[in-house]
């Protein structure tokens, strides 16, 4: 062979070698690129669960501040309301011996906005058919006039706190008959 040849063929033999050493090599990256987009796509999913798993978190802390935001404001509205009760009573009190209770008004004026202001408002009871859900039965008086379950009387009022019961109104159902009174027979 002459010269030219042998460096022909050897170009030509380092080009079939090049050729199958850059095929191999594309061969590894490919396998590696999928190895790493498998990789990729379960960090992806790895990520989505703690992202839903903050959100659940997230949204649970929420709604644990709301309820104890909630629960220390029926605290506080119902020593409030004790307090409103004495003065609603000493009102009636002082109503009763023909006294001046102008003050006392104002003050239970005042009382009766701030309730308002927080949406605090009382449960409508006399009259109505009693709900355990918002009275609570002391008890019972015969009436043939009456259906059974409605509240006759109202011993202490009931309040609502945003769309809560904080305490249920005292009453006095009726009863049609003695049969119907409870433990009676």
């Amino acid at each position: 062979m002459t010269e030219e040849q042998d460096a022909k063929t050897e170009v030509s033999v380092s080009t079939s070698t090049n050729t199958a050493m850059e095929e191999s090599n594309i061969d590894e990256l490919k396998a590696q690129l999928a190895k790493e987009q498998e990789t990729i796509a379960s960090y992806e999913k790895k990520l989505q669960y703690l992202l839903a798993d903050f959100e659940n978190l997230k949204k649970r802390t929420e709604l644990d501040v709301q309820n104890r935001v909630n629960s220390m404001m029926d605290e506080i509205m119902l020593k409030f309301l004790s307090i409103y009760d004495d003065f609603v009573r000493a009102k009636e009190a002082l109503t009763k011996q023909k006294v001046n209770a102008q003050g006392v008004d104002a003050i239970l004026k005042n009382m009766n906005s701030f309730l308002t202001e927080y949406g605090v408002t009382p449960i409508d009871a006399l009259g109505e058919v009693f709900d355990p859900k918002l009275h609570e039965a002391i008890s019972v008086k015969e009436d043939p006039s009456l259906d059974n379950d409605i509240i006759t009387a109202e011993i202490r009022k009931g309040y609502i706190l945003q769309n809560r019961v904080i305490r249920p109104s005292l009453v006095e159902i009726s009863k049609t008959t003695k049969t119907d009174l409870v433990g009676e027979k």
